[in-house]
């Protein structure tokens, strides 16, 4: 099968902030490239054993930008519970919209704190993790989270790539 939305992966090389966020943002462009074109069903429906959507999974990667960059970089507060559970009456479109929105609001977390070995301004189990730490796991964790949206996408209408 022919992948249909491949996307090389960056070539950044500028400096280490510069090469983290760039692959940072290409995780995060590889997940919204799974919900493009698909229904409000397609988003919703729930293609696994575990009730993962690729709605679900979008939900639970905003709430993570907001804890790790608003909340332990930045200082915001908690949005608490990470889940996957989309609330009730929130469309595919607002849940889509807020994500964009909080990657910019991370975006300007990262670009406020500047300097990779800055400490989080809020303590992670007892320890102030640095930015370059918090990079790295929301890098991993949105590729993660990428690589299911690629099986779930796959499932729903054979759509492949990254």
């Amino acid at each position: 099968m022919a992948e249909t939305q491949r996307k090389p992966v960056p070539r950044n090389d500028d400096g280490e902030l510069d090469t983290a966020t760039a692959f940072l943002s290409f995780a995060r462009e590889c997940v919204l490239k799974k919900t493009d074109g698909l229904t409000e069903e397609q988003l919703r429906r729930v293609m696994v054993a575990s009730g993962t959507s690729l709605l679900g999974l979008v939900h639970h990667l905003t709430l993570a930008e907001q804890v790790w960059f608003g909340h332990h970089i930045a200082g915001g507060p908690d949005p608490g519970d990470v889940g996957m559970d989309v609330p009730a009456g929130r469309t595919a479109a607002e849940v889509l919209a807020g994500y964009r929105a909080a990657i910019e609001a991370s975006d300007a977390a990262i670009r406020a704190a500047g300097d990779p070995g800055m400490p989080a301004a809020v303590a992670i189990d007892g320890r102030c993790h640095t930015l370059r730490w918090v990079l790295a796991h929301m890098t991993s964790e949105t590729a993660r989270h990428a690589g299911h949206a690629d099986i779930l996408r796959e499932q729903l209408d054979g759509v492949t790539g990254r």
